[in-house]
């Protein structure tokens, strides 16, 4: 499972991967393990967005990883995440899960 996130500011955060023991997407299809940290440098990867590439570090084996869910979504089993992939999002305040699909 490719495990992404964009919070920069988040302590679990290293070039884009999780680092954290476990993940828990809550109800409100956000990570209840985000931590802010104040002091941590975010990478500017729009700046130069089309001459560089951005540094990423290594993906994460998704077995070393606990991944919890308790949103109503397609890829939620039985409390656990299923899905081949989990992105975080950067844009707004909160780390919300853009790899969520509600249930029908």
């Amino acid at each position: 499972m490719d495990i992404r996130c964009r919070k920069g500011l988040c302590k679990f955060n290293d070039k884009f991967t999780c680092k954290a023991k476990s993940i828990l997407v809550d109800r409100e299809v956000v990570c209840s393990t985000f931590d802010k940290d104040e002091n941590k440098e975010v990478q500017d990867v729009t700046k130069n967005l089309f001459t560089q590439e951005p540094c990423y570090a290594p993906q994460r084996d998704s077995k070393a990883l606990e991944i919890k869910c308790k949103a109503d979504c397609l890829f939620n089993h039985n409390g656990a995440c299923v899905s081949n992939g989990i992105t975080l999002n950067s844009i707004k305040e909160k780390p919300f899960c853009v790899s969520y699909l509600r249930k029908l």
